[in-house]
C-alpha cells in the first residue's frame, strides 16, 4: 500500500496521455474532418569515441553511446490546448580503466491543458513526472556508493498555472500554487533521509511555486541553441532554497539525418545530497550538479 496513492496519480497521469493517443488515429483519417491532435518526435542515437596510441600529449581511451527518444502529442481546437510531452534518454560510455559508466538516465512525462485567456496568454494546469531507469552510483571514493536510483527519487509535480506563450519557441508558464511530491522507493536512500526525505520515509510532499520556460533561437542555418529552465521553491520550508534546473542544448544538423549535438545541464537542488570525501572522510552536501553530453550521430524526425 505504499506509495499507492501516488502510483495511482502516476499510472492515470500515463493512461491519460494514452489515450490521447490513440484518438489520433479516429481524427486525422477522413480529409474533410479538421485535424485536432499533431504528433511529432523526433529519435536520436549520439556516438562519441577517442583513441590514443603512442601518443605523446597522452590520452586515455573512450566511446560512449547515447540514445533519446522526444516525443510530442498536442491538441488544438478553439481555445483549448492539451500539450503532452514524453522524454526518454539513457546513454553509457566507458572509459580505459574505470567500465561502463551511465552518462544520461531520464524518464520525463509531461502534461499540460490550457484554455487561451488572450493573445499569448493561457491559464493552464499541468502535471509532471520525472525518474530514472537504473542505479546511479557516485564513483569519487573507493568503490562507488549508490546515490539514486528508479523511482530513488521520483518526482510529480501539479498545480494550476498561468502562461505566456508567444510561439512555440518562446514560452513561460508561472504557478503560485504547486504541489510536489518526491519519492525515494529505496530502503537504503530512505534510511538516511535522501532527496529531503524524513529518515525511514518513503515520500515528501511540497507546496510552492514554480517557473518554467523555454527558448529557442536559429543562430544559422541548420544550426539551433534550446535553452530549459524549471525553477521550484517550498513554501512550506526554506523557500529561498530554490530548486534550479537549466539546460542548454546545441543542436548542428549535418543532413537530413546526421546531426551534431552539444548539452549542458545544471541542476541545483537543496535536497539532493551528494557524498563528498576530503582526508578519507565521507559526508553529504548539497552541491552543484553538472552533465555535459557531446556527439555526432542519427537523428530520425517525423
Amino acid at each position: 500500500m505504499r506509495n499507492m496513492k501516488t502510483l495511482l496519480f502516476l499510472f492515470l497521469f500515463i493512461a491519460v496521455s494514452i489515450t490521447g493517443y490513440s484518438q489520433t488515429t479516429a481524427t486525422i483519417a477522413p480529409k474533410d474532418t479538421a485535424h485536432y491532435w499533431t504528433i511529432h518526435g523526433q529519435n536520436t542515437l549520439l556516438i562519441n569515441q577517442s583513441s590514443f596510441k603512442n601518443w605523446a600529449g597522452g590520452g586515455v581511451n573512450a566511446a560512449a553511446a547515447n540514445i533519446v527518444l522526444d516525443y510530442d502529442f498536442d491538441y488544438k481546437k478553439d481555445k483549448l490546448s492539451w500539450d503532452n510531452k514524453a522524454i526518454l534518454g539513457y546513454g553509457l560510455s566507458d572509459v580505459t580503466g574505470s567500465g561502463w559508466r551511465k552518462n544520461d538516465d531520464r524518464l520525463i512525462l509531461n502534461s499540460l491543458l490550457g484554455y487561451q485567456a488572450a493573445k499569448y496568454w493561457l491559464y493552464t494546469f499541468y502535471a509532471n513526472f520525472q525518474s530514472q531507469f537504473t542505479n546511479g552510483y557516485d564513483y569519487s571514493s573507493n568503490g562507488r556508493t549508490l546515490i539514486s536510483g528508479p523511482f530513488a527519487p521520483a518526482y510529480i509535480t501539479f498545480g494550476p498555472r498561468f502562461a505566456y506563450k508567444k510561439s512555440d519557441n518562446f514560452r513561460v508558464n508561472i504557478s503560485p500554487a504547486a504541489g510536489r511530491v518526491t519519492l525515494v522507493d529505496n530502503d537504503s536512500l530512505s534510511s538516511i533521509g535522501a532527496f529531503g526525505v524524513k529518515p525511514g520515509s518513503k515520500s515528501l510532499f511540497e507546496f510552492g511555486a514554480s517557473l518554467d520556460a523555454y527558448y529557442k533561437i536559429n543562430i544559422a542555418q541548420n544550426i539551433s541553441f534550446e535553452n530549459i529552465l524549471k525553477m521550484y521553491s517550498n513554501y512550506l520550508s526554506k523557500p529561498q532554497n530554490i530548486y534550479t534546473d537549466y539546460t542548454a542544448n546545441l543542436f548542428m544538423k549535418v543532413n537530413k539525418l546526421v546531426t551534431v549535438n552539444a548539452g549542458v545541464e545544471l541542476v541545483s537542488d537543496p535536497l539532493a545530497k551528494i557524498p563528498i570525501t576530503n582526508n578519507g572522510i565521507t559526508a553529504y552536501h548539497s552541491v552543484l550538479q553538472i552533465r555535459q553530453i557531446f556527439g555526432a550521430g542519427l537523428t530520425y524526425k517525423f
